[in-house]
Formats: structure tokens, sequence, C-alpha cells
């Protein structure tokens, strides 16, 4: 093992271009999916005739295939109809529509864990449907939310390595092109990446139970 090699100037800088792509990436996609799969989590919570059935149909089928076989569809298949992406932007793409239909699903718990009691006060004060569920359904679920969604967000963060099939140029793939250069790097590099993801993820965990703590 070789750690001065490894952690060289250059390999050390390499490593955190390819972080910053892993959090770029990461980003975008928490913020994609959480508008995405909350309007979704809330359509299929409404009961709308037909619609809700569609929107829950959809979520079921994305939340059971592999994250690795929207990716290759995205970045592969797509293409052969027209639709072309670049590397980030497939990246970003599969992890939102996977993430987004994961988030649908924690939303829909939450708001189903308001007591159907507090919708009726509501209505039966006068609130219309939406105000109801804007003023007391969402504001209550939410505190059962928020947990979860933070913990989907960790996952989704760890997620992104998988866009390296694709070859985008995150961390993970950044750490393989080291890796290449000689067998000796390998555990060095690995450590530090592992070290790397685990700060993160590490953080995004404390904030998590701060949440739990707030919302218990």
């Amino acid at each position: 093992m070789d750690f001065i090699g490894a952690y060289s100037p250059d390999n050390l800088m390499f490593l955190v271009e390819g972080f910053w792509i892993t959090l770029k990436v990461a980003a975008i996609s928490i913020v994609l999916s959480f508008l995405i799969g909350g309007i979704l989590g809330i359509l299929r919570y409404a009961d709308i005739p037909v619609l809700s059935k569609i929107v829950a149909a959809i979520i079921e089928i994305i939340r059971n295939l592999p994250l690795l076989l929207i990716i290759f569809f995205v970045y592969f298949a797509l293409p052969e109809i027209g639709v072309k992406f670049s590397i980030e932007a497939s990246a970003i793409i599969a992890l939102t529509v996977f993430e987004s239909a994961m988030l649908a699903e924690i939303i829909r718990s939450g708001l189903n864990s308001v007591p159907k009691g507090q919708i009726e006060a509501g209505r039966s004060s006068g609130l219309t449907y939406i105000q109801t569920l804007g003023h007391i359904v969402l504001p209550q679920g939410l505190k059962k939310m928020v947990p979860p969604i933070v913990s989907q967000f960790i996952s989704l963060l760890k997620d992104t390595s998988l866009a390296t099939v694709i070859v985008l140029p995150d961390l993970m793939h950044n750490a393989q092109v080291i890796n290449a250069q000689s067998i000796n790097y390998i555990v060095p590099i690995f450590i530090l990446v592992a070290l790397m993801y685990f700060v993160v993820n590490y953080i995004l965990s404390i904030v998590t139970r701060r949440l739990e703590l707030k919302t218990s």
C-alpha cells in the first residue's frame, strides 16, 4: 500500500473534483425529487378518481425497478427514440425519477398518519378540501415525514455512485481512475473515499436525529 503516492496533491484534487460532481448531482436530484415526489404523494393521497390510481401505478412500477436499470434506460435507451441527454443530466434524471417515487410514498404515508378526525373537523369548520390539506393535514404530516425524507436523501447521495456505469466523473469514477495507476493505491484511495462519503452522510444523520427530537 502506497499512501504517500495515493494521496499526492494531484490525486487529492482529482478526488475533490469528483466529489463536487457527486454533491452537485445529489443536490439537484434532491430538490427536483422533493418537488415532484411531493406532488405525486399529494395526488395519490387525495384519492382523485382515475388520476390517483394512475399515479399510484407509476409510483409502484418505479419503486420496484432497480435504479441501475433506470440509469441505463435514460442514458442508453432514450437516445434510440431521439431523446439524448449528457452524462450528468442522465444521472440527475434517473435519480430524480427513482427518488421521486420513493419520496411520494413517504409523503403519502405521512399524510395518511394524520387522524381522519382532524380532517373532518377542518371540513366541518367551513374549510375547503384544499384548505384542510394545506392548513391541517400537511403541517401535521410533515412532522412525521421529515426524518424518513432526510434518510432518503442520504440514500440518494450514496446512490450517485451507481452513475459510474455511464462514466459520470463523480467521486467513485475518479477513484477508479486513480486506482488504475497502481494496485498499491487501491486500499488508500478507497479508505479516503469511504471517509468522504461517511462525513457527509454522518452530518445528514445528525440532522435527522435532531429533527426527530424536534418533531417528537
